[in-house]
């Protein structure tokens, strides 16, 4: 049953990416070949990149598809009906789809972090520049904020990373209980290993209007160089483990980290929503009161592998927007549906 339901969910996930990515090269294939010097083969770099984004969004419907083709098959045959007349019951008979499915969430986990991560990322730059050359990065970030407690820091040019890190005309806005009480302006800044040293500084005194110089002045002992290296952080093109960490520095620079933290816990539902199509098609295989009406009892199957995909992305919208905590838009789609299939299976079958 495990090899039934694997070689075809494969079979189908190989159909819907050739369709989808014939469909998508007839929209983009022309927008590439426009650019002067693109040639077939960019076409085919396009592809390598695009290709893997299918395949992981739509490895749970191929499964869900594959599901519903093996128990109907099965189905058709009686093969369910003498797997129950043995003493077989419903869990019995979807478990070793269960374990499958389990085995297909972790290469979807590691395929989405080792090669849909990198090649998103790759995508989007080359696609910000119209299918066109990309340019060299410089490495150098602008205009970045950074806060502090009360305190906000602003470097007009960060450069380098880790202890190499350099900012380039800093100015620390000291405030207390909301209020600025001072304004320290530097020409650069470099991180010594334990704190930063700016150079040539001045500091304003909000409440004595003072203004005094100094060659140089150190400041910011709990302030690490990381925490300058994330201007915006796209989830899509981070695997697991780097976007916690770019969540981890953005919280420490007091950003909001909401919608990032949807999509990280999204990396760990989205595979494992693989293990809720064999459930949720299981009613293909084991009828509505013996109704023996096979192609409706596929349609129902279908139509709940559909809605869950909807509340799936329903709730990642409502995460972005802020109106569900990140656990509940990653999550609660997944727990929604469990407990929809085990009910459904439970007093149809159990």
């Amino acid at each position: 049953m495990a090899k039934l339901f694997v070689v075809r969910t494969f079979a189908v996930l190989a159909m819907l990416v050739l369709i989808l990515m014939t469909l998508d090269l007839l929209g983009e294939s022309g927008k590439i070949l426009s650019v002067p010097g693109n040639d077939q083969g960019d076409v085919m770099r396009y592809v390598m990149m695009r290709a893997p984004q299918i395949i992981a969004r739509f490895l749970p419907f191929s499964v869900l598809l594959g599901t519903l083709i093996a128990f109907a098959t099965l189905s058709q045959h009686s093969e369910v009906i003498a797997m129950k007349a043995a003493g077989l019951s419903a869990h019995q008979i979807l478990a070793p789809m269960f374990v499958a499915s389990l085995a297909m969430a972790g290469i979807s986990f590691a395929f989405n972090d080792i090669v849909v991560a990198p090649n998103t990322a790759r995508l989007k730059i080359w696609q910000a520049e119209d299918y066109g050359p990309v340019p060299k990065d410089t490495g150098i970030k602008a205009n970045v904020w950074v806060r502090e407690g009360p305190d906000l820091i602003n470097a007009a040019t960060v450069t380098g990373s880790g202890a190499q890190t350099q900012l380039g005309d800093v100015s620390l806005y000291l405030r207390t209980n909301g209020s600025l009480r001072q304004v320290i302006r530097a020409r650069e800044a470099r991180y010594t290993g334990a704190a930063w040293k700016l150079v040539d500084v001045t500091s304003f005194d909000v409440a004595t209007t003072e203004e005094q110089k100094f060659d140089t002045l150190t400041v910011g002992s709990d302030i690490k160089p990381d925490r300058f290296n994330y201007v915006k952080v796209d989830g899509d093109s981070l695997g697991f483990f780097p976007l916690m960490n770019a969540i981890d520095d953005l919280k420490a620079s007091g950003r909001r980290t909401d919608n990032l933290e949807g999509i990280l816990w999204h990396k760990l539902s989205g595979p494992l929503s693989t293990l809720l199509m064999p459930l949720l098609a299981a009613v293909a295989a084991f009828g509505l009161a013996r109704s023996g009406a096979l192609f409706l009892r596929a349609v129902i199957g279908m139509a709940l592998g559909f809605a869950y995909f909807v509340a799936d992305n329903f709730a990642l919208a409502m995460g972005n927007l802020g109106a569900y905590p990140p656990i509940i838009a990653a999550w609660g789609p997944f727990l929604l549906f469990f407990l929809i299939g085990e009910t459904v299976l439970v007093r149809t079958e159990e």
